[in-house]
């Protein structure tokens, strides 16, 4: 608390700290819930073991929330709650770093909603297709190319699968023995890692700014109307493809359980979850895609599964060093589960096709 209380002091906040806790289940940043004698406000510490140049995302999330801002305000939005704002440092930064060179930000912290871990009410997830829909909408005369790559090769699956088979072949913690099952399941699936990618090169998938962590549990869900208000956790806005933004929000949203879930017969893609979702993303943005992205847009939420599930495997062999756990074997089990819902997707690919072809 004092500790917190320190950084606080950097910022020009309103009112006097009056409670200051952990919040969200993020596995990267270390978030905190602070609410003063006059509001509240989200505090973070920046993972600059992950995100090693903080002053250039903070640049990517200043640059995208000022133009989010014009377009609310544009439309009749209320911009206070419909994107991140950020609190100036008492220098006038968007974050401040320590003298041991920890860095943190602050935003302003959205009342009267909050973000899900699960989809409990369809319409919800709807509505949060929507929302990622519109970030997309709104952002399409951004400049992307301008923006930084907080992490290059983001959502380059080529690239996460050479991860994979280097982490096989190292075998810093002598783990390999115990997963031959799911090395050989990512094995099986080499040849359509580089799809997309090799897509993007030629052109025939254009390049967007994308959020490229599209989970349900970042969008902030309005208390009373249930509609989507605001797109958070922005610190992977880089240029990319807006199939990984819809892939990762069906691996995430329409699974059955919790991307941890050790009882595999609990993990399944949810049928009408999907169809709901791709229903709301089309009528936002169906308008605006390249033939490409719509026939690999079914393709997209597999591969995002499966690029996710090798990234945890990949944490895994090699020790745990990038995700957050909470057990032994949370990244394994993380693995598992991903895979499991890839083998699920397999089964229904000609289902999740034919939705996107009749909501286009």
């Amino acid at each position: 608390m004092m500790e917190c209380e320190k950084i606080l002091s950097n910022f020009k906040i309103e009112g006097e700290p009056t409670s200051i806790v952990p919040y969200g289940e993020g596995h990267i940043n270390d978030t905190y819930l602070v609410t003063t004698t006059a509001k509240k406000y989200i505090l973070q510490r920046i993972n600059n073991q992950i995100f090693k140049s903080p002053e250039n995302i903070m640049k990517n999330i200043s640059a995208v929330t000022s133009h989010l801002r014009e377009q609310i305000i544009a439309r009749g939005g209320d911009p206070e709650r419909e994107t991140l704002n950020i609190i100036k440092t008492n220098d006038g930064e968007n974050f401040y770093m320590t003298p041991d060179e920890e860095y943190y930000r602050i935003y302003v912290f959205i009342t009267d909603a909050k973000s899900h871990q699960l989809v409990q009410e369809p319409i919800h997830f709807y509505n949060a297709a929507k929302s990622f829909a519109l970030f997309q909408r709104q952002l399409a005369d951004f400049p992307a190319k301008s923006l930084f790559e907080p992490i290059p090769n983001f959502h380059n699956t080529k690239v996460r699968f050479e991860n994979l088979l280097k982490a096989v072949k190292a075998d810093k913690v002598g783990r390999v023995k115990e997963v031959e099952a799911e090395i050989e399941f990512a094995m099986a699936r080499k040849d359509e890692v580089g799809i997309i990618v090799d897509l993007i090169e030629k052109g025939d998938i254009p390049v967007r700014v994308t959020h490229n962590d599209t989970k349900y549990n970042n969008i902030m869900i309005d208390n009373k109307t249930g509609e989507g208000i605001c797109v958070i956790d922005l610190d992977t806005v880089m240029p990319g493809s807006l199939l990984y933004d819809f892939g990762d929000s069906i691996r995430f949203g329409a699974s059955s359980a919790l991307e941890d879930e050790t009882d595999l017969s609990k993990v399944f893609m949810r049928d009408e979850l999907y169809e709901i979702f791709t229903k709301g993303f089309l009528e936002v943005v169906g308008d605006t895609l390249a033939p490409a992205e719509i026939e690999y847009m079914a393709f997209s939420a597999k591969l995002m599964t499966f690029e996710c599930g090798i990234r945890f495997l990949t944490d895994y062999l090699d020790g745990d060093n990038y995700f957050k756990i909470h057990r032994p074997s949370h990244n394994l089990d993380r693995a598992r589960n991903q895979f499991k819902l890839v083998s699920d997707m397999e089964t229904k690919m000609d289902f999740m096709k034919k939705v996107v072809q009749k909501y286009i």
